[in-house]
């Protein structure tokens, strides 16, 4: 294919292109840089930019041949991370709006990932489902569901030769994806994400917060692609700022944690980023006969994001590694949601991480008063030191602040929900007008502002993430709302439907309850129910949740009919309930005495 004479498209004052289209379309001439992905089989497909923008271009063409226009969503289910690559870059050049969702490859719990995929499709109205032969099997039976999809294609129908396309302009103001937040099996909601959005992202994180630099970095990631932190982090953002990546398969990491490392080692990897669990995983995991031969001194970037960062974690990791050269000043702990595209605050990279030990009752009261961990070992309560990580700062041309419940901007060591604002927050949700307007605020300076439902603080310029307004668990990097939880208990028999509130809690390595930020995040259920049916209630609790949530659940509390505590509108109140748990204040259910009416 003759490829044009093409050059970075950029504004007055920019460093990139303003959209995806023209970013690609910038790399076109490289034939010797690119994208590297390594299968399952350790098999490796390299596609240079100048292949990735061919198969764009080409897919592109398959597409509008099938009547995509601008505008037009379309669905994906696509598992190999090169064929999505392609294919989600193939309908951006079509002017389409690509709306990735995660595959299913086993007909286990096949009826909830239908409804997951039929409701993102119906939601995102999308015209076309492109899966692969493989996965034809579990998304075909949701066709029916689906009246706004008019065919379902695999990718080998966008693979050969394609007829002319036409030439499709895109500018920032468009729509580039949509991005459905993850975690949920219920209502998944659609963030709106422009090409402006990602472009003005991009310059932040890889720019401004990576310092990346073309000539030496590249990228290895083994992060899922239909989630914003693998398919914006590692996918658009180095096409925005010319940087090759190393791909591997998010179950490969997953069997064997070695495996990233390895890749890191062969390919001179000089960023990767992984939730906290990753890192937690690997330091338990890896055996110091693993060591031998392993060179890791090539790591500039070592990000931490997606869930609460714990330093425990990040200090085991970097003494773990420290035979094999990694430098704990590669840690780069970082704040941001799909609702401001990806990155908020980035730490300075090469910095390391730094901690800020407070006492851990002060922030219930709304400050942040510094404490030694000694005072941990004292055993009061009221004085427990909680150690938590600075996630940075803002990027140049947004704001961040910290904000009372009047939306009054805080001061240093003052806690409040986090808010951003900048070229990097998004439209809104897709269709969900009510959702967007409590979300995203146009306020009395004209800017739009993200209200993040997530409690923080700066001190020293950093911003420490210590808490959540809204009540979403957050278990391995994955977001799960409690409703849908609760939803899936209600149904059971036995449980008094609409009478189950879940919430999470921090427990460490002994089992115990602990507020300091050193353990890992749990499942409580709490449920409504007879005592004698406790047992066979607990167990089907259990069951349901690992069935159609994918979580195992730490502890089922059955408490009696009328006792846990609800707003006065008769919402369940997660919080009060959270804190009788942990108290142990919760009543303990009565047994059915005879002739007496069965929970419902």
């Amino acid at each position: 294919m003759a490829l044009p004479a093409l050059s970075p498209v950029r504004q007055p004052g920019r460093l990139v292109a303003p959209t995806l289209v023209q970013a690609v379309r910038a790399l076109a001439h490289d034939a010797g840089r690119g994208f590297t992905f390594i299968r399952a089989d350790g098999g490796e497909r390299f596609c240079s930019f100048q292949t990735i923008f061919e198969e764009a271009t080409r897919r592109a063409a398959h597409l509008s041949a099938r009547g995509v226009s601008k505008g037009d969503r379309v669905a994906l289910v696509i598992p190999e991370p090169d064929e999505f690559v392609l294919t989600f870059l193939g309908a951006i050049f079509a002017g389409a709006v690509p709306v990735p969702m995660y595959p299913q490859l086993s007909f286990k719990n096949v009826d909830t990932y239908h409804d997951t995929v039929a409701h993102i499709t119906s939601a995102s109205g999308a015209k076309l489902l492109v899966t692969t032969e493989a996965t034809r099997p579990y998304v075909e039976p949701v066709l029916p569901r689906t009246p706004s999809v008019e065919a379902l294609l695999t990718i080998d129908a966008l693979t050969g030769p394609a007829p002319q396309a036409p030439v499709v302009e895109v500018s920032e103001h468009d729509v580039c994806f949509l991005q459905f937040t993850s975690g949920s099996t219920s209502r998944p909601k659609g963030v709106v994400v422009t090409h402006g959005n990602l472009s003005h992202n991009s310059e932040a994180f890889m720019i401004h917060g990576l310092g990346k630099d073309s000539s030496i970095d590249k990228g290895v990631s083994w992060l899922p692609l239909f989630h914003d932190m693998g398919l914006i982090g590692f996918v658009i953002g180095p096409l925005f700022t010319d940087i090759p990546v190393v791909f591997l398969p998010t179950a490969s990491f997953v069997r064997s944690p070695r495996i990233w490392l390895d890749t890191i080692h062969k390919h001179r990897g000089t960023i990767t980023y992984a939730p906290n669990f990753a890192y937690a995983l690997v330091a338990k995991r890896l055996k110091d006969k693993d060591l031998s031969g392993l060179d890791l001194s090539c790591m500039r970037v070592t990000g931490c994001g997606a869930e609460p960062i714990q330093a425990r974690t990040l200090r085991d990791f970097a003494d773990k590694l420290a035979p094999a050269g990694f430098d704990p000043k590669s840690f780069l702990p970082s704040y941001g949601m799909a609702e401001a595209t990806l990155a908020t605050t980035f730490v300075q990279h090469g910095s390391g991480f730094v901690t800020d030990v407070v006492d851990a009752g002060s922030l219930t009261r709304g400050e942040a008063l510094s404490s030694s961990l000694e005072k941990n070992a004292s055993g009061d309560s009221s004085e427990l030191a909680q150690e938590l990580v600075g996630c940075g700062a803002g990027f140049p041309g947004h704001d961040v602040a910290i904000v009372d419940e009047q939306g009054n901007r805080l001061g240093e060591r003052q806690v409040g929900q986090i808010t951003t604002t900048g070229p990097s927050i998004c439209q809104g949700y897709y269709n969900e007008p009510e959702l967007s307007e409590a979300a995203f605020r146009r306020r009395e300076d004209g800017r739009t502002w993200l209200f993040t439902g997530d409690l923080g603080y700066f001190a020293g310029g950093q911003l420490y993430i210590c808490g959540r307004l809204k009540d979403i668990i957050i278990i391995r990097g994955r977001n799960f709302y409690p409703s849908d939880i609760e939803w899936v208990v209600s149904e059971l028999p036995g449980v008094r439907r609409g009478n189950v509130v879940a919430f999470g809690v921090t427990v460490d390595a002994a089992g115990r309850h602990v507020e300091d930020g050193t353990g890992e995040e749990q499942l409580v259920v709490c449920a409504e129910a007879f005592q004698s049916e406790a047992a066979g209630i607990t167990e089907q609790i259990q069951q349901a949740v690992a069935a159609q949530i994918g979580l195992s659940v730490y502890r089922v509390e059955i408490v009696p009919q009328g006792a846990l505590p609800r707003t006065s509108s008769g919402k369940p109140q997660r919080r009060k309930t959270r804190q009788m748990f942990l108290d142990g204040t919760l009543p303990r259910p009565r047994s059915a005495a005879a002739g007496e009416p069965e929970a419902t």
